[in-house]
């Protein structure tokens, strides 16, 4: 009897010990650790089709001006040429400066990768966006910031510097040109040739579609223009810096056509605007007191080509290259006109 108590004892126990070891197999697994959310992606390289447009306008523009030959042989071909350089707007001109610099500076592709660094996270992005529209300098912290501002001088600043060269020739052949007798005869309905100039000076200049399409694809990032980044060293002029910044901000994905008042506050530069419009003032005094053909030519070489050129040049921060004094005759003689123009026009006010 007491063996048999026993053995149920022991099968009691081995019951219960094989009923705790099933109970321990069937319990549910541990919980898997916490999923990680993977950072939303940086949006991508936005630039406004407004301010692309206004970057080809300007290139057209100063590659037009550039052109403008000093060969001239009737006083039609000098009004032609009037008109073609005349045809901005300074404002205009000074934020489509602005546009192609951050295109050039697009094509920097140390700039851009560091500028992309930061627009992967989502906090730093924002800071970053805020700090350039408060302060655009601050896109030059960036690496290949010197490199993507040499960009901007090279082309933005080459470009200018073209117009000015070719402003000096044209104003050469103001002189040269004396010697065929048209180049003294009076400018026929001299009023309308200096109204056409003002009105011209009042439109913005248009865009090529296939040049828009050409920028585009080169905001996007890349060296699509196969243009040669060179470090530049700072200070850095002020539409370099605008230039630097639109492009960061549109690497960080913050210069698309939403963002487009701010942009249009961040392109403004005083200095060079008040450079285009005294350029064309001094043009328009030019025009109102010139009277025969080779005049027009002086006002054109030096109003127009040579005082917007070096406009251009020195926003970009390049180097004008000397000039040599110019013959006195027709300088003298126009500016002398002007004054007493400008005097005139003061003494009817007072």
């Amino acid at each position: 009897m007491r063996s048999f108590s026993r053995a149920r004892v022991v099968l009691a126990t081995t019951a219960v010990a094989l009923t705790a070891i099933v109970a321990a197999c069937s319990s549910p697994p541990p919980p898997p650790p916490p999923v990680v959310q993977a950072p939303p992606p940086p949006p991508p390289i936005t630039l406004s089709s407004q301010v692309i447009e206004r970057a080809s306008a300007f290139r057209g523009y100063m590659a037009r001006a550039a052109a403008i030959s000093p060969t001239f042989q009737n006083g039609d071909q000098i009004q032609v040429s009037l008109k073609v350089g005349a045809a901005y707007e300074p404002k205009s001109l000074m934020n489509g400066a602005v546009a192609y610099a951050a295109v050039m500076a697009l094509q920097d592709p140390t700039f851009v990768a560091s500028v992309r660094e930061v627009a992967a996270h989502p906090a730093q992005r924002q800071e970053m966006i805020n700090n350039i529209f408060s302060n655009p300098s601050y896109a030059t912290v960036f690496k290949g910031a010197d490199s993507a501002a040499g960009l901007i001088i090279d082309q933005l600043g080459g470009d200018g510097l073209k117009v000015y060269v070719a402003g000096k020739a044209v104003k050469q052949a103001a002189y040269d040109v004396q010697r065929s007798s048209w180049s003294k005869s009076s400018v026929s309905d001299r009023d309308a040739r200096l109204a056409s100039a003002k009105t011209l000076s009042t439109a913005p200049a248009l865009a090529e579609s296939a040049d828009v399409a050409v920028l585009q694809q080169a905001s996007l990032g890349g060296q699509t223009l196969g243009l040669t980044p060179r470090a530049a060293p700072a200070p850095y002029q002020p539409v370099v810096i605008r230039g630097l910044a639109v492009a960061a901000l549109a690497a960080l994905g913050a210069a698309g056509d939403n963002n487009l008042t701010s942009i249009d506050a961040l392109s403004v530069d005083p200095a060079t605007g008040s450079c285009l419009n005294m350029a064309k003032l001094n043009l328009y005094q030019c025009l109102a007191v010139s009277k025969p053909h080779y005049e027009d030519i002086f006002c054109l070489g030096q109003h127009i080509l040579m005082d917007t050129g070096a406009c251009m040049a020195k926003a970009a921060g390049a180097a004008l290259p000397p000039e040599p004094p110019p013959p006195p005759k027709i300088e003298t003689t126009v500016k002398t006109k002007a004054k007493k123009v400008v005097r005139k026009s003061t003494t009817k006010k007072s």
